[in-house]
């Protein structure tokens, strides 16, 4: 991929995330999105992230979608999943098509939008949708065109709150390892150290390509010096400090909105708690068991299971 030596303009990384939205995905992929669009009056759209991108063979992989509706009351026959979706966004469920399992997660396309924004400290929509993704389904081209401008939204927001706590010159690639190992503490994470690395080093290109048109979008002018990405306008010393004030602001909450959501999924996910211990158990290589009253009470469960995980290093 040729690599700009300065910030280019913002419609060129709309152009890049529609590009990569529009890359096929595997047909079974898309039938899925579709039957999960079809679970849902008003479905919009349909996104497709995460590790399983990059697999060959998706047998025994937990796929990750988000689906992007219309209002959350026509989406739901029950009006306190509607309530519950819109006071904590976003609601998940597990899904089955074909023999492959699935989990997605629901937003409007008003909660998308801003939760893809700086308009939010949870960075869990932004830092998501900085990385790779398809659209596997869409109404119709508004749904599409909507969906992608938010998407385009999400990579200036990622690195815009990181310019702060990076240097005012470095390699690009670091730029973007650095920004999402920010986003990585700022959750209850299962993945082993060096997980935000290899989300990079698995597309480096990529990520190369994005570099200058997603500083532009930020407003984040620089440019290339031996092989190294250099700001413009070097961080002040106060700049700095108070970035450093916003991400440990942004841990302390996102902690705290990860563990509200897991007692929220435990409503509206069945078998959450073993969700749970599966997906730990496959990012950190460490076994979780779960016990059998742990089950019957995963609110409970997951409370007294989570400090254990957490002073084990599991989860971070």
């Amino acid at each position: 991929m040729t690599q700009p030596t300065r910030s280019s303009s913002l419609p060129e990384l709309r152009q890049l995330v529609a590009d990569e939205l529009s890359l096929p995905v595997d047909p079974a992929v898309a039938r899925m999105a579709a039957a999960i669009a079809a679970k849902h009056p008003g479905a919009r759209a349909i996104l497709y992230y995460g590790s399983t991108l990059r697999e060959a063979r998706l047998d025994g992989l937990m796929l990750d979608f988000y689906l992007i509706v219309r209002d959350y009351a026509q989406a739901f026959g029950a009006r306190w999943l509607a309530a519950a979706n819109r006071l904590l966004p976003p609601n998940v469920f597990p899904f089955e098509h074909e023999g492959l399992i699935a989990k997605y997660a629901v937003l409007s396309e008003a909660d998308f939008a801003r939760l893809a924004s700086p308009r939010t400290r949870s960075v869990s929509v932004w830092a998501r949708f900085a990385q790779p993704a398809r659209l596997a389904w869409s109404a119709d081209e508004a749904a599409r065109n909507t969906a992608t401008d938010a998407v385009a939204r999400a990579a200036p927001t990622l690195l815009g709150a990181a310019r702060p706590c990076v240097a005012d010159s470095l390699d690009p690639l670091d730029l973007w390892r650095e920004a999402f190992a920010l986003t990585y503490a700022a959750e209850l994470r299962a993945e082993r150290r060096g997980r935000a690395g290899s989300v990079v080093d698995a597309d480096a290109d990529r990520y190369r390509a994005f570099t200058f048109p997603t500083l532009a979008a930020a407003r984040l002018e620089a440019h290339m010096a031996d092989g190294r990405i250099v700001f413009d306008r070097p961080m002040s010393a106060c700049e700095r400090s108070q970035g450093k004030r916003a991400w440990a602001r942004r841990r302390r909450e996102g902690k705290a909105l990860t563990l509200l959501r897991l007692a929220k999924a435990s409503a509206t996910y069945a078998g959450g708690i073993d969700y749970l211990a599966w997906k730990i158990s496959r990012h950190s290589g460490q076994p979780v068991a779960i016990k059998p009253w742990q089950r019957r009470w995963p609110i409970m469960g997951a409370i007294t299971l989570l400090p254990r995980l957490i002073a084990r290093g599991a989860v971070r």
